[in-house]
C-alpha cells in the first residue's frame, strides 16, 4: 500500500482522495485545514485536519508517508513541496500558478524524491498531447493548445459558470503567458490574440491565458516555430472578462475580482472540458497537420464528479500511479512532457482521455 496524503478537501483534492483509495493500492487520507466532515468523501479514506502554516503541524502529517498530492490553492504549495522534500516524500501538484512551478522545479535540484507540479489538465495531460503529436513530424512548426472548462447549459452574459478554483481563473486572466513566436520566446499578455473556432457543431474562442502551457516551451524551445496556448470559452466572454479585468483594473484588485465573481457567477457540475491540440509541420516531406481532439461532460447520469474534477483528479492519480508503477524518473524534476502518452492514456486512471 502506498501511503498517500492529500492535502485540500476542495473538489479536485476530494476526487483525487477517492479515486485513488478506491483501487485498494493506496493508504489514503484526506486532510484540510479545518476537520473534513465524514459524509463529504465516502469510506477508506482516514480525514485529517492540518494546518500548512504550522510547521509542526505539517510536519507530523507529511512524516511516514510516501506521496503527498497538494490541491491546496497556489500559494501553499511550495511550502508543502519544501516540507515534502525535508521529509522525503514524493510530491505532486496541479497548479497553474508559473512562478510556483519555476520554484518547485528548481527545489527538485538534487532531491532523493519527485516532484511533479502541473499534473492536471492544463497544465498536464496537454502538454502530454502536445509533445506525443510533435514527435510525429520530421520539422515540427506550429503547436496550438486549446483548452477550455464550460457549462454545458450557459444562461447569463458571461456564458460561464464556476467549474474549478476562482484564484487559479484569476491568475488565467491576469498574469502573463508563456509562448514561442517564430522561433523566439515570449512573454504575451493575457487575454489577447483571439480567435473563433468550431469544434461538433458548437461555436467557441479562444485568446491567450496564463499557466496551462506549463514547461512545454522551455522543452520545444529551438524546435518549433510557433507554440502557444490559449483558453477555450462561448464566443462574447473574452470581452467582458476584458472589461472586469483591465478597464475596470481588476486584475490589480483582485480580492475585489475574487469577491465579484464567487457572488455572481453560479457553480455547476453540468460542465463539458473541451480539449484541442493541434501541429503542424513537415512529415514524410509534406506539410501536415494532426490534431487531437475531445470532448468530456461531468455531471450527467448521476455521475459524481464534474468533468473538471474528472480531467484533473484522474491527470493527477495518473502521475501517481506511472510513478508507483516505475514509469516516471525515481526522482527530481518531472515535466509532463516527459511522460509517454500511450503509458498515461493506458493508465486505469488516464484512460478517461484515451
Amino acid at each position: 500500500m502506498t501511503n498517500t496524503l492529500v492535502l485540500g478537501a476542495g473538489k479536485i483534492g476530494v476526487a483525487a482522495a477517492r479515486m485513488l483509495a478506491e483501487t485498494g493500492d493506496y493508504s489514503v487520507t484526506l486532510a484540510d485545514k479545518a476537520a473534513v466532515p465524514e459524509g463529504a468523501v465516502g469510506g477508506g479514506i482516514a480525514l485529517a485536519a492540518v494546518d500548512v502554516d504550522d510547521d509542526r503541524d505539517l510536519r507530523g502529517a507529511l512524516a511516514g508517508r510516501d506521496v503527498v498530492v497538494s490541491t491546496l490553492p497556489y500559494f501553499l504549495d511550495l511550502r508543502v513541496a519544501e516540507f515534502a522534500r525535508e521529509a522525503g516524500v514524493h510530491y505532486f501538484d496541479p497548479t497553474e500558478d508559473v512562478r510556483t512551478a519555476r520554484a518547485i522545479s528548481e527545489l527538485a535540484n538534487g532531491a532523493g524524491t519527485v516532484f511533479v507540479p502541473q499534473c492536471g489538465l492544463a497544465p498536464g495531460f496537454i502538454a502530454i498531447a502536445a509533445h506525443h503529436l510533435v514527435r510525429h513530424f520530421d520539422e515540427p512548426q506550429d503547436v496550438k493548445l486549446r483548452v477550455g472548462a464550460l457549462p454545458q447549459f450557459p444562461d447569463n452574459a458571461l456564458k460561464y459558470n464556476l467549474t474549478w478554483s476562482t484564484d487559479g481563473l484569476i491568475n488565467e486572466y491576469c498574469n502573463l503567458c508563456d509562448t514561442i513566436h517564430d522561433g523566439e520566446r515570449r512573454e504575451v499578455i493575457p487575454l489577447e490574440g483571439l480567435e473563433a473556432f468550431s469544434l461538433d457543431g458548437v461555436h467557441y474562442e479562444a485568446f491567450s491565458t496564463s499557466g496551462g502551457i506549463g514547461s512545454l516551451c522551455d522543452t520545444l524551445e529551438g524546435k518549433v516555430g510557433n507554440l502557444n496556448y490559449k483558453t477555450v470559452r462561448y464566443p462574447g466572454h473574452r470581452d467582458m472578462i476584458k472589461m472586469l479585468a483591465e478597464d475596470l483594473n481588476l486584475c490589480n484588485r483582485r480580492d475585489v475580482f475574487k469577491d465579484v465573481i464567487e457572488h455572481g457567477v453560479p457553480v455547476t457540475m453540468q460542465d463539458v472540458v473541451v480539449i484541442f491540440v493541434t501541429v503542424r509541420g513537415i512529415k514524410d516531406g509534406r506539410l501536415t497537420q494532426e490534431s487531437y481532439a475531445k470532448k468530456i461532460y461531468g455531471g450527467g447520469d448521476g455521475a459524481p464528479w464534474s468533468a473538471i474534477q474528472l480531467t484533473t483528479a484522474s491527470a493527477i492519480c495518473a502521475m501517481v500511479d506511472l510513478h508507483r508503477d516505475g514509469r516516471l524518473p525515481a526522482s527530481g524534476f518531472v515535466r509532463q512532457e516527459q511522460v509517454d502518452f500511450e503509458d498515461f492514456t493506458a493508465n486505469r486512471f488516464g484512460r478517461v482521455y484515451a
